[in-house]
C-alpha cells in the first residue's frame, strides 16, 4: 500500500479495529502496521493469511483474535487481551458492519436486533471497554465506521441505514461525555467502496456508472481511500477535532 503521509505519532501506539480482518477494515489493519503501531483486531474468518503477509511486508505481526462482535463478553475480553499484549488502548477503530440487503416486509425483530447488534451495538460497548485505559493515559482516539448511506436516504436495506445514522449520534454523544478526559470521538463517512463483496454483489455496470456520474470527483473508490483519513483521526494531526462526520465519498452527498 502506498502512502501520501506518515503519522509519526502513531508509531508504537496500541490500536484495535474491529472487522479488521477483511473488507476496509484489513486495509485499515495495514495502514495502521505500516505506520508502526501495535495493531489488535478481531475477526469471524480466519485472517491468518493476511497476518502473515503484513509480518513478510513490513515486520510487525498484527494481533489475530477471532471474534464475534455481536458477542459482547467476546468482545470485551478481546480487548482486554488486545491491552494486555500491547499496552491500553490508544486508538479505537469500530469497523465491523454487515450491509446486508432486506425488504421491508417479512423482516423480522429477530432480524432487526440482529442488524442493529453487529452495525452500532458493538461501538458502544467496545468504546465502554477501551475509555478507562485512555483516560488514565490522558486521552485517546475512537474512530467509528459510519456511512453516507442514511445521508442519501438510500433504500432496500434499512436496518442497516438506521445503525449507520445512529453511529452518527453516538459518536456526537460520546465526544461530549468523553471530551473532558481529551479522548477525542470521531465518525469517518465513506461513500461506495468497491470492495470484493461490494463488487460481487451489487456494483454491476450500470448501477456503479450512475452512482460515479452523481459523485462530484468521477472514479471509482478502492478501500485504501478509507486509510489515511482514519490515519488523520487518529493521529494528533486532528487534536482538537471530536464529534465530527469525516465525508470520503468522492462528493456525492454535496450533488445529492
Amino acid at each position: 500500500m502506498k502512502f501520501s503521509a506518515t503519522f509519526h505519532d502513531l508509531t508504537g501506539r496500541s490500536v484495535f479495529i474491529s472487522g479488521g480482518g477483511s473488507g476496509i477494515g484489513a486495509y485499515l489493519t495495514e495502514g495502521f502496521v505500516a505506520q508502526g503501531a501495535d495493531v489488535a483486531f478481531v475477526q469471524r474468518s480466519d485472517a491468518t493469511a493476511l497476518c502473515d503477509r503484513l509480518e513478510k511486508t513490513y515486520g510487525s505481526r498484527p494481533l489475530y483474535i477471532p471474534c464475534d462482535v455481536t458477542d459482547i463478553p467476546a468482545l470485551k475480553s478481546a480487548i482486554a487481551q488486545a491491552a494486555e499484549a500491547n499496552g491500553d488502548i490508544g486508538v479505537l477503530v469500530n469497523n465491523a458492519a454487515w450491509d446486508n440487503r432486506h425488504p421491508l416486509e417479512g423482516f423480522s425483530v429477530e432480524d432487526w436486533d440482529h442488524m442493529m447488534n453487529v452495525n452500532l451495538r458493538h461501538h458502544f460497548f467496545a468504546a465502554q471497554a477501551v475509555m478507562p485505559g485512555m483516560r488514565a493515559a490522558g486521552g485517546g482516539s475512537i474512530i467509528n465506521f459510519s456511512s453516507i448511506s442514511y445521508m442519501m436516504g438510500n433504500d432496500g436495506y434499512h436496518a442497516y441505514v438506521s445503525a449507520k445514522a445512529g453511529i452518527t449520534g453516538l459518536t456526537r454523544g460520546l465526544a461530549r461525555e468523553l471530551g473532558k478526559d481529551n479522548i477525542r470521538v470521531n465518525a469517518v463517512m465513506p461513500g461506495w467502496v468497491l470492495t470484493d463483496r461490494q463488487r460481487e454483489l451489487w456494483a454491476d455496470d450500470t448501477s456503479l456508472a450512475a452512482h460515479i456520474e452523481r459523485q462530484s470527483l468521477k472514479i471509482e473508490i478502492p478501500p485504501e481511500a478509507m486509510v489515511e483519513p482514519t490515519l488523520f483521526l487518529a493521529s494528533n494531526a486532528s487534536t482538537v477535532m471530536t464529534g465530527q462526520a469525516l465525508v470520503v465519498d468522492g462528493g456525492v452527498v454535496v450533488t445529492g
